[in-house]
């Protein structure tokens, strides 16, 4: 095919085909493209004699892409990207008559203790903007950005899709946070007789404390697992239960009252926070900007 055969070519096609490479369904495709399932049905009737090849097999409840249509993939999704990208560039953006919809992926200690800051200063500088707040973790961003829900995403990352970037935002230091009245710093000893709860997206019992604790041949009891921080405040009251959280989010915490925060009483390393986006996107000036605030006021509070 040259050039001028690209004429026939129907972009949303294309669309439509990536679409289906993430979703495996005709159903979820027509709902995150915002079409009805005839409109994508008859889409994929036009890409099977485009491409002059079945594309999908229905495998139960899942499409299975055939060997030609995961070989089309991974030479599209790189074109689409740069389509994306000269258009980007092309467009101007001025966050202060801006109505662009921006959607994000936030762990839920970043929501939670950081995204208030964000927003009052979005509100003043960008007011006609709308902000998508999705819930993320390592475990869905790969997902989220790959197809496509978030071009953002802010928490600790591990895999990303291939092109994603990726940037430390800040380092963050674990903190003890307790709601009893004993006075002065806990022990190791106290820290470990201690009952425990854990923040875990996947409901472990353990994580990274109890690996540093069995390398000097110690344990703690975990009592409680809670998906997200910001119940903890009451979730501790009035209890002898002790809660390990980034230091982001034992500022939030015990700006409420009832808690206090102090250091742990073993050696921890920080960790760090990580901005990722969707690299089609990496030149789009609403999502620079973008990027551009959530590095002001989610980075390291030192760096400004």
């Amino acid at each position: 095919m040259n050039r001028n055969d690209l004429r026939r070519v129907d972009l949303n096609l294309l669309i439509v085909f990536e679409t289906l490479m993430h979703e495996r369904s005709v159903t979820r495709a027509a709902e995150k493209l915002f079409l009805g399932q005839p409109a994508i049905s008859a889409a994929l009737s036009r890409l099977r004699s485009l491409f002059d090849d079945p594309l999908f097999v229905r495998t139960g409840r899942s499409m299975e892409p055939s060997a030609r249509a995961t070989e089309i993939f991974a030479l599209l999704s790189p074109a689409l990207d740069s389509i994306s990208t000269a258009v980007s560039r092309a467009s101007e953006f001025d966050p202060a008559t801006s109505t662009a919809v921006f959607r994000i992926g936030l762990s839920d200690d970043v929501e939670f203790s950081l995204l208030p800051q964000l927003l009052k200063r979005l509100r003043g500088e960008a007011p006609g903007i709308v902000l998508v707040v999705r819930r993320t973790n390592y475990i869905l961003m790969p997902a989220l950005l790959a197809s496509g829900e978030i071009s953002i995403g802010v928490a600790y990352t591990n895999d990303l899709p291939a092109n994603a970037k990726r940037k430390v935002l800040r380092r963050a230091r674990p903190m003890l946070l307790r709601a009893d009245s004993m006075p002065g710093s806990m022990s190791l000893d106290d820290f470990c007789s201690r009952p425990h709860a854990l923040v875990s997206y996947a409901g472990d019992l353990s994580g990274f404390i109890d690996t540093a604790l069995e390398k000097i041949d110690r344990k703690r009891h975990v009592v409680l697992a809670v998906p997200q921080f910001n119940g903890l405040g009451t979730l501790l009251a009035g209890t002898d239960i002790i809660a390990i959280v980034p230091d982001y989010t034992a500022d939030a915490l015990t700006a409420a009252g009832g808690l206090r925060a102090e250091e742990l009483p073993l050696e921890i390393q920080s960790f760090e926070m990580h901005m990722a986006w969707r690299g089609s996107q990496d030149n789009d000036p609403g999502e620079r900007w973008l990027r551009s605030r959530l590095q002001m006021f989610f980075g390291d509070p030192d760096s400004l």
